[in-house]
């Protein structure tokens, strides 16, 4: 009789191991069934678009389009660069799936020496360059001899050049060249002494000059009101309107369409004009 109930238990106590293992295994197998996917898996199905920008305007701009793009079913990851070479770098390279910091005729002049081919999907606005002067009053005051900073880049440079000639200060061979050098400069009867300088340092520099020429973006970071403190500047039909760049090939991508879409809103218009208040204009 005992060894009977010896034997009972004992096939009892077997009999709940198993049960108790077979349990562990569903409770495993449910738990790996509810565990979050991983960023391969994740990728068919990615709904982060990140962009390069500046900081001012354009990471401003972007921040105020997060609702738009969340609203399109997408989350927006911004990353913010301090130059105008690494952005364009940066798309190509697939760190970024778009960028915002520059206008067309920069793209196409870094694309060609770069050998690079991001495009453009969207204008979104214009940054009116401006002549910013701490020591004159009006273009009218600057002395024979003085000493004016251009951004040395060539679309940019050229920007400071052909704002100077509409303003009868030199005359260009040709006004209306968008990457016109001093080289193209016909007549410079003040005769101004040109000193090229990357763009995001000229408002740091620009007091020791008599004068500079200074992007919108780069001004407002310095706390200059372009408006306001330019004693010339751009006006609204500059051809310079800043842009939304992507890889070739994905222009009509799902992100490039919502980019798109949310940067050209009413509600992104509006927040350009309301902030900037004509220091950085819609040009959508």
């Amino acid at each position: 009789m005992k060894k009977k109930l010896v034997s009972i238990a004992l096939a009892l106590l077997v009999s709940l191991t198993a049960c108790g293992s077979n349990s562990n295994q569903e409770s495993s197998q449910a738990d790996q069934s509810q565990a979050p996917v991983s960023d391969s898996q994740a990728e068919s199905g990615d709904k982060v678009i990140k962009i390069g920008v500046s900081p001012v305007p354009h990471g401003e701009i972007a921040e105020a389009v997060k609702e738009e793009v969340a609203a399109l079913g997408y989350s927006l990851d911004i990353v913010t660069f301090d130059d105008y070479v690494q952005p364009n770098k940066a798309l190509d390279s697939g760190e970024l799936d778009a960028n915002y910091f520059q206008h067309k005729p920069y793209l196409d002049q870094f694309n060609e020496e770069n050998k690079l081919n991001n495009v453009s999907i969207a204008t979104v606005h214009i940054e009116p360059l401006g002549i910013y002067s701490d020591k004159y009053k009006s273009l009218s005051d600057l002395p024979d001899g003085a000493e004016i900073i251009i951004p040395n880049d060539v679309t940019n440079g050229a920007r400071g050049l052909l704002l100077l000639e509409k303003n009868g200060l030199i005359k260009l061979d040709d006004p209306t060249n968008v990457n016109a050098t001093e080289a193209n400069i016909t007549e410079n009867p003040k005769n101004f002494k040109f000193v090229a300088m990357e763009a995001p340092s000229i408002p740091n520099q620009y007091k020791s000059a008599d004068a500079a020429a200074i992007n919108a973006n780069y001004a407002l970071g310095a706390g200059l009101q372009p408006v306001e403190d330019a004693i010339a500047i751009e006006d609204k039909d500059s051809p310079y309107a800043n842009i939304i760049a992507v890889r070739s090939g994905e222009e009509n991508s799902e992100k490039a369409q919502v980019l798109k879409k949310a940067f050209q809103s009413d509600k992104v218009k509006t927040f350009i004009e309301e902030k900037y208040k004509g220091a950085v204009v819609p040009a959508f």
